[in-house]
Formats: C-alpha cells, structure tokens, sequence
C-alpha cells in the first residue's frame, strides 16, 4: 500500500513539536486563523436532533450513544447549534480524543467548542482526519487545566493559539483520497478476520456448550458442529443423551444431568462491585494500582500502565483482588471475565467491574462459572438486560439472580481442566487473529499520521487510484463494544 511513497523533496521546521518539520510550500498556521467558534445557541428550540461527541466514533445522534455519560438536559435551549461539516470537540474530553466532524443539523451541550471553517476551501475531511491525530491531543496536556487527562479542560482562547500543518487545498483532497482507499482495504481486512474470529468462536461455545450441560461421559465432544452450537440453547431436546436428564429452568442451559443442581449465583458466591473513581482520590498517601473494564479481557488481565486510586488499608478487603478472583465486566461487553493470578502485590478494581468470588472452594470451582460466564455472552443472555437504544450494564443484583448449573466440585474441576486442553488451539488462533487486526489498526494509525503532517507524499498515488461511486460507500469493519467510563458531558 505505500510502495512507492517518498518524503517531499524539501521540508522546514514547523516550530511545533507535534507534528514537527512540514513540506517548504506547506501553510503552518493557529487554530483560531483557520477556524471560527460558531456562537448560534438553540434558543428557540427550532432544532431537536441531540447530537453528541464519542471517543473512536465521532460525532452522532444522541440515540446511539446508549448509557455511556450523562443523560441530556432537558432544556436545550442553551445548546449549541451545529452544522455538517463543523468540528466538534469536547473541552473536557479532547485529550482521550473526543471530538469529531459533524455530518448533521443538530444541537449539543455547551461542554462542546463547535468550529466552523473560516475558509470553505479547506478540505473538512483533511481537518477531521488532523484533529484525529494522537500527538495532537497529547500536545495539548500542557495548556489543560486539571489532574485527570480524561477530564482536563481545554481553555478556548488557549486552544486557538495551537499550530496546525495546512497544505494547499488541491493537496488536500488528495490526501484524503488516499486515506479513504487505505481506509477501505484495511477494513475489508479486519472485517475478514473479525469474520474468522466468529466462526472460531462458534466452534468454541459448540465444545462449551456440550461439555457443561452434558458433563465429560459422552464421548467425541468437540466433533459438535457450530451450526449445532448456534441452536443448542434453543433447542436442547435435539441433542441425545445417555445419562438421566433433568430440565434446568435455564432456556440456554436446556437439559443437564440429574444429579446436578441450579441455583443463583449468590448462593454459592460473592458479588462485589469495585471502588469509586474519586477524583479527589487519586494523590493521596495510599495509592494503589486499579484495574478498569478495558483491562480486563477474555480470560487474560492487561496490568501495563495501570491508573492509581488512593485505597487505605483498611479497605484492601473490600476493594483489592486476590488470586483466583474472578472479574466480569459490568458494561462494555458484558460479562466479559479474567482471573486474577497476583499480577501485583496489591490491586484495586473499578466499580465497572465484578469481583467474583467463591463461598466455598471446597464446593466449587470458578474456572466451571468462567465457561459458563462464556456461552452467557455468547448467547447474548446479558445483554439482554439492556434495548436498542441503552447499553446494556449488568448490576450486581442482577448478577447474583443469574441461575447457574453446579455439578459436583469434581466434575466442575474435570470439565473446566477438559475445556482448558480442548481449547487451547483454538484460543491460539484467535489470539494470532486478534494480533493481526491489532497490527493493522497500528498500521492504519501510523499511516494516517505520516500523510496528514506531510511525513509522506501520496499525490502521485492518489492520482493513479480508481475512482469510487459515493454512493455506495463500503461499511466500517465492525468495531468492538464501547467500554464505559470514557466519556462525560
């Protein structure tokens, strides 16, 4: 994709340790000469699409937000007005990359700077795509006002004043082009490989499925098809058996053996929700390292560059995990769950996660739940707790109502020590998978930079591409859930 691409013959030095040396015929200018704040409030209520500002997605409809911040206000009359093609950023959020152009008429909260081009023959795409560069929201930690960088709050008059790199119009455009043909590519990429890591992911709820409702007598296991596995929690009766049966109650759990038994998970473990981000928490004499739903992955902790939260001693009990503990995720993607394996000496988690723990490890065996915890995601049973419009957030009373099958502790062990072997390639290649969209996205990332700030010259190659039909763009490669916590208005 980028042989052939070469510096500009000729740079000078922006004087903007950002984006650095730029092409000799480049414009560098100040934010406040290229864009205007557009001042025009919704006072009349004339405008009643509610638009709001993600970190990753941009500008949208406040609908399809769901339950990440604030609700909206209910007078918005005080909301700004915005137009296609502004720039909007969020003063409190730029820092995490919360800004976006806007492709509606609507109206949003004043927490928003909405900038409208001074001159219409700047290109907006080539701006969007200049705010959307890491290194710019970084550059501005040292003109924002505030401890948290999520919540540091970006001054106007101070904002204005910040460098931007601007090649001619005509450049403009072509940079654009290129991006948007790199753009499609990578994601047909990804969305091949998210494609793949579905269909491995069937085939690996089929070996889970069969293992948990039928126990470890039935022999060849793992030759279930995924079409099986996609229907199984529907249609449990299909599946013969040679062991007595019993109903579980449990729509995606069907039949399970006789002598296995149901009941809420509050009856066999504790709950507990994590600590509160206090603000005013966080320099204090006893900071801890905490762990945030992000870090938590599919049966993996990620504990690199962890935040802090001042936890006294006497709350370790309630608000640091142990080995063993179990970590679901309240929202995001719901129920998503890792163990805590004593990474650290000592670690906090946040209120967005569950720490699950078992009454009784004479009793049971979390790695069994964990399996469990796994086809309740795959089957979409918590998110179901939510509708079209909310993300669905899974609290902790409804947690401990779930009904869960609990054989005895040795057949527990014995199926949850079974999936650990049977699993193992496929786990591999989800991994390798996963890896290999991780490094494109680092790829695309890298790209994007290098053209937008005249690292490379891509008119030549934007002039040889095929010309595309607007009108039947191709669709992003689907995005992972939003995490929460990550936005506030």
């Amino acid at each position: 994709m980028i042989e052939g691409l070469k510096p500009y013959p000729e740079y000078r030095d922006s004087i903007a340790p950002w984006f650095g040396d730029v092409p000799s015929h480049w414009a560098v200018n100040r934010l406040g000469a290229l864009f205007g704040e557009r001042g025009e409030t919704n006072e009349r209520r004339e405008v009643t699409n509610i638009l709001s500002v993600l970190k990753d997605r941009g500008v949208i409809p406040y609908t399809e937000k769901g339950r990440i911040g604030n609700k909206a206000s209910d007078d918005i009359g005080r909301y700004k007005i915005v137009q296609p093609d502004d720039l909007v950023v969020n003063c409190m959020n730029v820092i995490i990359g919360s800004l976006g152009r806007s492709r509606y008429t609507g109206c949003l909260s004043p927490v928003y700077y909405v900038l409208r081009r001074r001159d219409p023959k700047n290109d907006p795409r080539y701006l969007e795509l200049l705010f959307q560069h890491r290194p710019f929201h970084q550059s501005l930690i040292r003109i924002g006002n505030g401890i948290l960088a999520h919540r540091m709050r970006i001054p106007m008059e101070k904002l204005k004043a910040e460098l931007l790199p601007l090649p001619p119009p005509d450049e403009q455009a072509a940079i654009v082009r290129f991006l948007d043909h790199a753009n499609r590519k990578i994601d047909g990429f990804i969305r091949a490989k998210r494609k793949l890591i579905g269909l491995l992911n069937e085939q690996k709820q089929a070996i889970i499925h069969r293992a948990v409702t039928r126990g470890l007598d039935r022999p060849q296991i793992s030759q279930i098809s995924a079409e099986e596995a996609g229907t199984a929690h529907r249609h449990p009766s299909a599946q013969s058996v040679d062991k007595p049966l019993k109903p579980s109650g449990i729509p995606w759990l069907g039949e399970i053996p006789a002598h296995w038994e149901v009941c809420f998970l509050r009856m066999r473990y504790s709950v507990e929700l994590g600590k509160m981000l206090d603000a005013k928490r966080i320099t204090g004499n006893h900071l801890v390292p905490y762990l945030r739903n992000r870090d938590v992955q599919w049966d993996r902790i990620l504990v690199e560059e962890l935040p802090r939260m001042d936890i006294l001693p006497s709350e370790h009990d309630r608000y640091t995990v142990r080995k063993g503990d179990l970590l679901v995720c309240e929202g995001g993607q719901v129920g998503r769950c890792a163990f805590w394996n004593d990474e650290l000496p000592v670690c906090g988690f946040q209120k967005a996660l569950h720490r699950v723990r078992a009454q009784s490890p004479d009793r049971d065996c979390p790695r069994f739940l964990f399996y469990q915890l796994f086809l309740c995601v795959a089957f979409g049973i918590f998110a179901a707790d939510g509708n079209e419009n909310t993300i669905a957030h899974l609290t902790c009373e409804k947690l401990r109502r779930h009904r869960f099958v609990f054989p005895t502790r040795d057949e527990q062990e014995q199926i949850a020590s079974y999936l650990d072997d049977e699993l193992k390639s496929l786990n591999t290649a989800i991994a390798r998978t996963e890896r290999e969209i991780a490094l494109m996205q680092e790829y695309r990332t890298r790209l994007t930079a290098d053209v937008v700030t005249g690292k490379l010259d891509v008119r030549e190659a934007a002039a040889k591409l095929p010309d595309l039909t607007p009108s039947t763009p191709e669709p992003a490669a689907d995005e992972p859930p939003e995490e929460p916590g990550e936005e506030a208005e």
